[in-house]
């Protein structure tokens, strides 16, 4: 009569049963659960046989840990919210799954209210770690996995390969789409970080290069829904003048969307509103945000084919892939009339 456990459930049968089953030593059992040599015919296939029997699976992360290998990739971001680190993690996963490889996230925003996920990390054994922020110091030190950088970020170290987007074309392509339509007077949500810097600076010279006005907004916040919707609200309320607004990235120029209704200003016709990411939030038909598509998926992909040539050795470090943003156009920007 087979054993049952509390909730009524066989248990899990384990290597001991294996071993007892079969007749052999447990270190005879893992000889055979790993190929090695030195058993004999007869050994393995009463080890095969006792397997069939019980219905064992080896557990993965015991497994893992013999190979001294997690086949878990770390993935560092500093805020859930922002859709576009969805995109990333789908086009990591992509590269990365087909090699057995798991993603482990951590949001390192949450640091000051749970253990530092980067030690987090490197506790855990993280085969290798994408950092899609500002690289933290500790991960400069010795013994530390290997890790890639995605996205535009402020200060690369020297030698560490990263991907990103390139931030300075994407937003000229922004601020000339809104030249084009006839604004002169164009507003501008900025964000803090290397990505923001870059968009930020690229559409103050486009607009300096056209002889159009920019105003800017005086803080570079979080990337946030709330933070576009606040910094439009100042900005327009105290700059009438303006008849759009290019935002740092998607969630702020959805805030923007949000404080033209709350001034009864209609989009596009009162005001045009671009973005920056592409995320599905801005494909949605009732958003249907104009943005830049910057590619977040293929930085995803690339990034995970570096981090696998890195953890196999194979890539020699300092790369840099920048991947071509395009304009989409949808329905939040028209001419200026």
């Amino acid at each position: 009569m087979k054993a049952v456990g509390s909730n009524g459930v066989p248990p899990r049968p384990t290597i001991y049963d294996v071993a007892r089953t079969a007749g052999v030593s447990k270190s005879l059992v893992s000889l055979v659960l790993r190929g090695a040599g030195g058993v004999s015919a007869a050994s393995r296939e009463a080890v095969n046989r006792a397997i069939r029997e019980l219905g064992y699976r080896p557990s993965r992360a015991a497994s893992d840990l013999a190979a001294k290998s997690t086949r878990i990739v770390g993935v560092l971001i500093d805020d859930y919210s922002n859709p576009w680190f969805v995109d990333l993690l789908r086009g990591l996963d992509q590269v990365l799954s087909v090699d057995g490889y798991r993603l482990s996230v951590a949001d390192t925003a949450t640091a000051a209210r749970v253990e530092d996920p980067v030690e987090g990390l490197l506790s855990m054994r993280a085969d290798g770690i994408v950092v899609a922020r500002d690289v933290p110091q500790v991960l400069l030190g010795e013994n530390v996995p290997p890790f890639v950088i995605a996205g535009t970020r402020t200060n690369v170290p020297e030698g560490v390969d990263a991907v990103g987007n390139d931030d300075e074309k994407g937003a000229r392509l922004a601020t000339d789409h809104l030249l084009a339509l006839g604004h002169r007077v164009i507003g501008h949500l900025a964000v803090v970080g290397g990505a923001g810097d870059a968009r930020r600076d690229s559409f103050e010279t486009t607009m300096r290069d056209a002889g159009a006005r920019a105003i800017l907004t005086p803080d570079r916040g979080p990337a946030s829904e709330r933070a576009g919707f606040g910094s439009a609200i100042v900005l327009l309320a105290e700059h009438p003048e303006v008849t759009a607004v290019f935002a740092a990235n998607d969630v702020m120029a959805i805030g923007a969307l949000g404080a033209a209704r709350e001034l009864g200003l209609d989009v596009p016709g009162d005001l045009s509103i671009i973005g920056y990411d592409n995320t599905a939030l801005a494909r949605t038909r009732l958003i249907d945000l104009t943005t830049v598509d910057d590619d977040s998926i293929g930085v995803g992909r690339e990034t995970g084919k570096l981090l696998l040539a890195r953890m196999a050795g194979k890539e020699p470090v300092g790369v840099r892939r920048t991947l071509e943003p395009s304009l989409v156009v949808r329905g939040t920007t028209a001419e200026r009339l």
